[in-house]
C-alpha cells in the first residue's frame, strides 16, 4: 500500500513538471513572438571593451567600426597588421577609440601573451566577438593535412583559447557577450567544403553549450552565435550560385546590420538570410535523399567549383 502511494505521488509529480514546462514554453514562445514586433531597446556598449578577431577584413572590419561608431573601445586583432592597423585609424579619424594586436588567435601561447597586454594596456573585454576564419574550399581529398587541420584550429579552437581568456573576468563581474561568426555552413554540409563544416558545425556547438552553462550558472554572459550564407566578400571569390535571385550572395554591411542588431537585443541565434530557418526545418523532415536534390536543385553541390577565395585568410 504504502509502495502504490509512493508511485502515486511520483506519477502526480511528474504530471505537475509536465503540466509547468508547457506553461513555460508556451509564455517563451508568446514572449519571442512579441519582440519580432517589439525588440525592445538596444542595450548601451558605450562602456563596453569590445575585441574582434579577423578585424582587418572584411566583416570583422566592418564589425569593429560598427563598435566603434557606438562609443566602445576596440580591440583589432587580426594577423594581417597593415590591414589591422587601417581599421584601428579608421575608427579613430570617427572619433572612436581602438587598439591593434598582431598575432595568430589559433595560436594558444600568442593568444594568452596578447590577452596579458590587453588586460594591462586596455582593460578586461567584455564582448568578444570570434570572427577570424579561413576556407579551402576544395574537395575532401584534395584539402592537404596542414590546411584542414589549420582550418579547425582557427575556426573553431581558437575560440576555446580567446573565450577562456577573456572569461573570467567576465563571469566574475556578470556581464560579458561573446560572439561567433559561424556560417550556414554549420548548420547542413555541402559540397567542397568539409573542412570548414566540420569547424564550423564546431563553432556553433561550442558556443550553444557555453550559452546553456551560463544559464545554468545563472549568469548574465550572453551568447550570440552568427550564421550567415555566403556573403559577398573576399573570402567568398568564385562562389558560384545557380539561382542568384532567389538565393543571392549577402551583402557585407547588411550582415553586420543584423550582427549588430542581434549582439544589442542579446540574441542567441541569427539566421541569415532568415529563409535557412524554413531549410532547416526541411532538413529535419526531409529524407536524406530529398535534402541533396534540395542542395542540387540549388546548386549549392557545385557552388565551390570555381572558388578562388582570397589571397591572404585571417
Amino acid at each position: 500500500m504504502e509502495e502504490d502511494s509512493v508511485k502515486l505521488e511520483i506519477m502526480l509529480s511528474f504530471i505537475a513538471e509536465v503540466i509547468r514546462i508547457h506553461f513555460i514554453i508556451l509564455g517563451q514562445i508568446l514572449t519571442a513572438f512579441a519582440k519580432l514586433i517589439y525588440p525592445g531597446k538596444p542595450k548601451d556598449v558605450s562602456e563596453d571593451i569590445v575585441l574582434i578577431t579577423g578585424a582587418g577584413a572584411g566583416i570583422g572590419r566592418i564589425i569593429a567600426l560598427s563598435f566603434g561608431k557606438l562609443g566602445s573601445v576596440v580591440v583589432c586583432c587580426d594577423i594581417d597588421s597593415a590591414g589591422n592597423q587601417q581599421t584601428v585609424e579608421d575608427i579613430k579619424e570617427l572619433g572612436g577609440k581602438a587598439f591593434g594586436y598582431v598575432f595568430d588567435c589559433s595560436d594558444r601561447e600568442a593568444v594568452y601573451e596578447n590577452a596579458k597586454k590587453i588586460k594591462k594596456n586596455v582593460g578586461n573585454v567584455t564582448i568578444l566577438v570570434n570572427n577570424a576564419g579561413m576556407i579551402t574550399g576544395k574537395k575532401f581529398m584534395d584539402v592537404p593535412d596542414e590546411l584542414a587541420q589549420k582550418t579547425v584550429e582557427l575556426n573553431t579552437i581558437a575560440h576555446f583559447w580567446t573565450a577562456k581568456t577573456f572569461l573570467p573576468a567576465m563571469l566574475e563581474n556578470n556581464h560579458g557577450h561573446i560572439v561567433s561568426i559561424a556560417s550556414c555552413a554549420g548548420l547542413s554540409g555541402t559540397c567542397g567544403l568539409s573542412d570548414y563544416c566540420a569547424s564550423k558545425f564546431g563553432a556553433v556547438g561550442f558556443l550553444e553549450s557555453l550559452h546553456m552553462e551560463f544559464k545554468a550558472m545563472k549568469k548574465s554572459v550572453y551568447t550570440t552565435v552568427v550564421c550567415p550564407y555566403f556573403t559577398n566578400t573576399e573570402l567568398a571569390t568564385g562562389v558560384q550560385i545557380r539561382y542568384p535571385w532567389l538565393l543571392p550572395m549577402l551583402e557585407p554591411d547588411y550582415v553586420v546590420d543584423q550582427i549588430m542588431d542581434a549582439v544589442l537585443h542579446n540574441r542567441e541565434f541569427l539566421y541569415l538570410p532568415r529563409s535557412i530557418h524554413f531549410l532547416m526545418i526541411l532538413k529535419a523532415l526531409l529524407p536524406c535523399s530529398s535534402f541533396v536534390a534540395l542542395h542540387e536543385f540549388l546548386g549549392l553541390s557545385t557552388a565551390m567549383d570555381h572558388f578562388v577565395g582570397r589571397k591572404k585568410d585571417n
